[in-house]
């Protein structure tokens, strides 16, 4: 089944156990009957003021991501350690409940026990139910995916016999992608090698592909990068066989194939919630960063119209989310018209273009203040990946692949090439930054972000380009 239908069957069947957990709590704690308490307004708010907590608890921990050959048990113990931890702030609000009440605190501890031995009872079993009647739906080929295997090797025959040996995974592979001509047309498990890696987008037009699986030799690296960035266009959902893991530079989302580990790709990012909740943090922190740094904001700005000739802030046209440029504030730290005979180029790490005054409010990172004005416009985020200029942009396009997946997010102000590495200077810099952006584009989340910035505040009290583990 889609993902969609799937959340939403998940969604469904834990609204119902979680709420016929607090129902068989609530019948068993007061002891009442079952239709009289249908009506209180003490069963019925509570009840949907716990299922919102869990829902929220839920959505954090990820327990509504995209179910791909996943282990039920593996499933069940996530929920287990979750319902576990969540069930100590309810215990906290039950105990200040019953504080006036004549029950012992040991009788409240036992309740709180019964309840999440309830909860954690009704909502396994409804997830075992969608599980199993997912993979019923799946054997019977409704929801099914067409597969591409992408290598034409002994592991990429594995992992075809694998799948098809398992219809329970809802894969049907069409064939494999080879990388030499001289493999075309060649079999492994029962399937044609249909063409070489330079024609794989007619190839997934045609077949309806909606998974690739990357399995490439180690010598092959680049046409794995070439593949990836071909696919990413197409909104395919990406896997490879972690030989490969260091290329794309620290994904950590995993999926198995009976017996074979795989890395995810992940195309979908934050959900629409964090998302919300993301753009609401960016909004609050700039506009109190913003007031709180008035003073050295004005400070700032009187030093450097002392130093230099010129104004105290410049525009620069960047890069932002999706490929649409904007203009990025930042206070003036070369002397005025620094790029006049050059164009645009790096700023090296003594470059006598930089002013006194330059050198020290880059060093602590006071130039980029004035983006919190970009933040609260929504150009950019407090944490995402540094806006580059449209020319940069172009040619590390050409000599780095995936490049571009950084504009798939909003720029930021930080971010986590930031907190560990220095200001780019050379091809290599931006490529090990490259890996940092990536390692946070696959792995974002609103902890993630929080993190970030508090290792922003140590690189600045530091005084470092990047922060050291």
């Amino acid at each position: 089944m889609n993902k969609r239908i799937e959340r939403i069957l998940i969604l469904l069947i834990d609204f119902i156990t979680i709420n016929l957990a607090w129902i068989s709590y609530y019948y068993f704690r007061v002891e009442t009957g079952w239709f009289g308490m249908f009506f209180k307004p003490e069963f019925l708010l509570p009840m949907f003021v716990i299922y919102l907590y869990w829902l929220f608890i839920f959505f954090a921990v990820g327990m509504y991501r995209h179910w791909f050959a996943a282990s039920r048990f593996d499933e069940i113990s996530r929920l287990f350690k979750t319902t576990f931890l969540g069930v100590f702030v309810l215990f906290a609000l039950i105990f200040f409940d019953d504080a006036g009440r004549s029950e012992s605190v040991h009788s409240t501890r036992l309740l709180i026990l019964v309840y999440w031995g309830m909860l954690f009872s009704f909502v396994s079993l409804g997830r075992l139910f969608i599980r199993s009647l997912q993979r019923r739906l799946l054997i019977k080929g409704i929801g099914r995916r067409n597969t591409l295997v992408v290598g034409f090797n002994p592991k990429s025959v594995e992992i075809a016999e694998a799948i098809k040996r398992n219809p329970p995974l809802g894969l049907d592979i069409v064939g494999f992608v080879a990388v030499k001509d001289s493999n075309i047309g060649k079999t492994g498990a029962g399937l044609k090698a249909l063409d070489t890696l330079e024609n794989i987008e007619p190839i997934i037009d045609k077949y309806d592909v909606k998974e690739i699986i990357i399995s490439l030799e180690k010598h092959e690296n680049e046409e794995m990068l070439r593949v990836i960035a071909a696919c990413d266009r197409l909104g395919v959902t990406i896997k490879i066989v972690p030989d490969l893991y260091q290329i794309i530079s620290g994904q950590v989302k995993t999926a198995s194939i009976y017996g074979f580990p795989l890395v995810e790709i992940n195309p979908t990012l934050m959900t629409e919630w964090e998302k919300r909740v993301k753009r609401l943090m960016d909004v609050v922190i700039s506009l109190i960063l913003l007031i709180i740094s008035l003073p050295i904001i004005i400070i700032t700005a009187i030093f450097i119209k002392l130093d230099s000739k010129g104004p105290v802030l410049y525009k620069q046209e960047r890069v932002g989310l999706n490929g649409k440029l904007f203009n990025v504030l930042k206070f003036r730290s070369m002397v005025n018209d620094a790029e006049k005979q050059t164009g645009p180029v790096w700023a090296g790490k003594d470059d006598p273009r930089v002013t006194k005054v330059g050198k020290f409010i880059r060093k602590v990172r006071i130039d980029e203040l004035p983006q919190m004005y970009n933040v609260l416009k929504g150009e950019m985020s407090l944490v995402g990946p540094r806006p580059e200029r449209p020319k940069f942009v172009e040619q590390f396009a050409k000599e780095i692949p995936l490049y571009k997946r950084r504009l798939l997010v909003k720029p930021g102000l930080t971010g986590w090439a930031q907190v560990k590495h220095k200001y780019d200077e050379n091809i290599e810099d931006v490529k090990t930054k490259l890996k940092y952006d990536l390692f946070y584009i696959e792995n974002q989340t609103l902890r993630m972000d929080l993190k970030i910035l508090f290792r922003t505040i140590f690189v600045v009290l530091l005084g470092k380009g990047h922060f050291e583990e």
